[in-house]
């Protein structure tokens, strides 16, 4: 009896080490000089703090000089080499711009969010690209 406790004790010890190393907790901090839309929400210029909320894939986008807030569930994108810098890419459309990727310094795990419905409809216009923004890691 005693062995089975002591089994199911470190079994427990894993699960709980493993997810919270998988649980990486992400806060940066970047100036968007520009407007852009995160998911479906148009947020003006300004400096932005972005944070994972939780394990899961939950990310609030935070203007610091307006009102500006979002919750977004933003996806695990993977990359074969670890990030040089933390960076947000923004996918461009003429002048109008869809943050589409957050990556941080050192983790080769990012968070991709979600196409918004405009977004779709702007790229039968337009050709993107991405514009890249270097952030603070907070």
């Amino acid at each position: 009896m005693k062995k089975q406790v002591l089994t199911l004790v470190g079994v427990l010890g894993l699960l709980l080490s493993a997810g919270s190393a998988f649980a990486q907790t992400t806060k940066v901090k970047v100036d968007v000089p520009f407007n852009f839309v995160v998911n479906r929400t148009l947020m003006p210029a300004g400096t932005y703090t972005i944070s994972s909320i939780g394990q899961g894939g939950t990310m609030i986008v935070r203007g610091l000089d307006n009102n500006a807030m979002k919750l977004v569930n933003a996806s695990y994108d993977t990359a074969s080499k670890p990030s040089e810098n933390t960076r947000l890419v923004f996918r461009c459309y003429g002048d109008r711009y869809f943050l589409s990727q957050i990556w941080t310094e050192g983790s080769d795990r990012g968070r991709r969010f979600p196409k918004a419905a405009a977004e779709t409809e702007v790229a039968m216009d337009f050709t993107p690209h991405d514009v890249i923004l270097v952030a603070n890691l907070r």
